[in-house]
């Protein structure tokens, strides 16, 4: 390892750590397509009408208990699990979920707008991320951004196309601060190409590549930060959209 200036781009291509995903797991007989929801009270609604059951659970002293779900949808079997918040707890669960069995992952969440244009729940495929986390810096060489699996953002595309589902293909920019999103850094990353902002992407395509696992993300447009001022753009909020866009990626896992 060479040292840097900076710490943070000190990359250690070492395969080996200290502390291994496996060693803090029993491993059982997993689904290999999982779902990935940045919609935590969905998946507690889902277990509670029975459409997921728990399949493996862990124990922090740190943080809240970790679930990886099962459900039985249309005769497959696919794995649930909640992300939490922030790259490096989205990224810490991935690594469980890949150490389970997990191979091939399809991550939903929301994220905020860079143009206003983009109406809220309009689907965007991430292409790329621009990488202004820590969490991907210890997955991957130093880069600017990282790019998405270029095979399941095509299966994906397909399917929306297929299925008439509108949506976008587009870089986004992930950020460990939503409190500094100044308009400076909004203008610059918009002139870099990036649509949308979210806090985990550029993470959990940094793990997949690292591990070698299938990951694509569909992110849904939600707020807007491309003016003066937030729009929340709570008027035009729909209470079931988290629900719908939950079946569509599970359709969407059937075809990997």
């Amino acid at each position: 390892m060479v040292f840097r200036d900076i710490p943070l781009i000190e990359y250690d291509p070492e395969r080996i750590s200290i502390i291994n995903p496996l060693s803090i797991l029993d491993t059982t007989n997993v689904p290999e397509r999982c779902i990935i929801p940045f919609y935590g009270s969905l998946l507690t609604e889902f277990e509670r009408m029975g459409h997921l059951h728990k399949l493996v659970s862990y124990n922090s002293t740190v943080m809240e208990e970790i679930h990886l779900y099962e459900m039985h949808y249309k005769g497959e079997r696919i794995a649930v699990m909640s992300p939490g918040f922030g790259a490096p707890f989205a990224a810490g669960n991935l690594e469980l979920a890949i150490a389970m069995g997990c191979k091939k992952f399809i991550v939903i969440g929301s994220g905020g707008v860079l143009n206003e244009s983009i109406a809220r729940n309009k689907l965007i495929v991430l292409s790329s991320a621009i990488r202004d986390e820590g969490t991907s810096y210890h997955y991957l060489p130093p880069s600017r951004e990282v790019e998405a699996n270029p095979a399941m953002i095509m299966q994906i595309q397909e399917f929306l196309v297929k299925t008439h589902v509108d949506h976008l293909v587009g870089k986004t920019w992930t950020t460990d601060a939503f409190f500094r999103e100044t308009p400076n850094k909004i203008k610059a990353r918009k002139a870099e190409g990036a649509i949308c902002v979210e806090m985990e992407s550029s993470a959990l395509m940094a793990v997949a590549q690292f591990r070698k696992v299938d990951l694509g993300f569909i992110l849904a447009a939600g707020d807007d930060v491309s003016g003066l001022t937030w729009d929340q753009r709570q008027q035009t909020k729909n209470a079931t959209f988290p629900e719908r866009f939950f079946w569509l990626a599970a359709d969407i896992c059937l075809t990997l």
